[in-house]
């Protein structure tokens, strides 16, 4: 549907003129995000407050138009694509730090606050926020709470989903909503907190949030173990959760990966290996020595090539722009990537490396693995041309078989991306026709006229 002009106007009167783009060449960089798929908003509109928020999206209501809720555009289902025209709200001039409390160990923002501005301000403190997606440079607060970002240190510290204390959010049809509070223990009728994390824009607009922190580690050791072969990095892996060590991270890197973020960053990285293990641990001296010794001698017991251990910053920093580099890395091969992140329990990951492998050979495409290896989480890539329909045919079956295989070990579609319009032609092989009816039950209930981002997740 097209806006009439008087709803432009009013829009305009809500946020000012200067906070509205209407021109197709500025309404295109808000089309996209992650992934290949496009959508061109009608109009994109930079609230500033929650009122203003709130307004619009009773205005949407009255004129029933659609809002697509959106933050830095770094996602990787599609969830803030524009599905119908309609607006594009970008929450970033929303991007105020409003509280870090030592004493409450909590922190309250805006939803447009960049994550690793928000880590490092926290950090100044000695506190410390423990999600890091790989994007944290750019994406916001906001948009990790919509999709209930996780990153690296989930496999010890968990995702986003376990700092959020609560929120203030703007429902489908224009009321301001409270939900939670500051106190690490709520339970005060349902866990709406919960139930908004990871609702990818589509039951309300996140306005303010309100997270817990932790204390900073004292103590930070990072590994880089250079396996020979796939098998027994990821054998690697489940050694090491068995025998008790919790990293703080736990990444791999499979073959495809290393040889091209080397290609890009000249990094050192072994081009002869076939997976690379990044493991990092934190918290006391005691403690990480202890587990770094363990690890040393897991690895070595699963035919490791060689272990460097990093204790200085400087080196740190070095070996993790190899692990953040490879998502940009990677489309060196081709240049459309389909980045999926089905999840497996993580006694089946050297399993899923198997099955991957395997598919990769079967359908003749590239599939890096690298991901979050401690949690299961192995981010399968897949490089390829959108232009060449044959090969998109491939990949199409291939990826129907990634997402088998994970739901036939246990595992399930997302472990952050979320669902978006990605993968919702796959969401009832997870929770049947029955799930998909409650999703939808929820969704109807609250926002009875589909204005909140319509066409995503089912």
């Amino acid at each position: 549907m097209e806006l009439e002009l008087n709803t432009v106007q009013q829009i305009i009167e809500i946020v000012g003129e200067d906070n509205v783009l209407t021109n197709l060449e500025e309404r295109i960089c808000y089309s996209y995000d992650g992934t290949f798929q496009r959508g061109i908003p009608e109009l994109v509109v930079f609230p500033a407050n929650t009122q203003e928020v709130a307004e619009i999206v009773k205005l949407a209501n009255k004129e029933k138009f659609p809002v697509f809720p959106r933050g830095a555009g770094t996602g990787l289902s599609g969830g803030s694509i524009p599905m119908s025209s309609g607006v594009a709200l970008v929450l970033t001039r929303m991007n105020k730090i409003k509280e870090i409390n030592s004493e409450d160990m909590l922190a309250v923002l805006e939803p447009g606050v960049i994550t690793g501005h928000f880590n490092q301000e926290v950090e100044k403190l000695g506190l410390y926020y423990p999600p890091d997606p790989a994007s944290l440079k750019t994406c916001t607060m906001g948009g990790n709470i919509a999709e209930n970002a996780g990153g690296p240190r989930a496999f010890k510290y968990g995702v986003t989903k376990d700092y959020v204390l609560g929120l203030e959010v703007v429902t489908p049809q224009g009321e301001i909503m409270h939900t939670g509070g500051r106190t690490v223990k709520n339970v005060t009728g349902y866990d709406l907190t919960r139930l908004l994390t990871g609702s990818e824009g589509t039951l309300g607009i996140i306005t303010e949030i309100t997270v817990r922190l932790l204390p900073k580690p004292k103590e930070i050791r990072t590994a880089l173990v250079i396996f020979d072969k796939l098998e027994d990095a990821a054998s690697s892996v489940t050694a090491i959760i068995r025998n008790g060590v919790i990293p703080a991270t736990l990444e791999l890197m499979d073959q495809i990966a290393i040889k091209c973020v080397e290609n890009f960053n000249h990094l050192g990285l072994p081009l002869d290996a076939e997976a690379v293990l990044l493991i990092e641990v934190d918290g006391g001296k005691n403690q990480v020595e202890e587990d770094i010794i363990s690890i040393e001698e897991i690895c070595q017991n699963h035919h490791c090539r060689k272990i460097h251990i990093a204790s200085l910053a400087e080196e740190r920093e070095k070996l993790w722009k190899a692990r953040r580099a490879v998502s940009s890395a990677i489309v060196q091969l081709k240049p459309t990537k389909i980045s999926e992140d089905a999840t497996v329990p993580r006694s089946k990951i050297p399993e899923m490396v198997k099955r991957l492998r395997e598919i990769a050979s079967k359908y003749n495409l590239h599939i890096p693995v690298f991901g979050h290896a401690g949690d299961g989480n192995l981010h399968p890539n897949i490089l390829a041309d959108k232009n060449n329909k044959e090969e998109m045919e491939r990949v199409q079956k291939a990826v129907d078989e990634i997402f088998h295989a994970a739901l036939e070990l246990r595992g399930t579609l997302s472990g952050e991306h979320g669902i978006g319009i990605m993968k919702k032609p796959y969401l009832q092989w997870e929770l049947g026709e029955v799930g998909i009816e409650y999703l939808r039950a929820i969704k109807r209930a609250v926002d009875p006229n589909n204005i909140l981002n319509p066409g995503k997740v089912f």
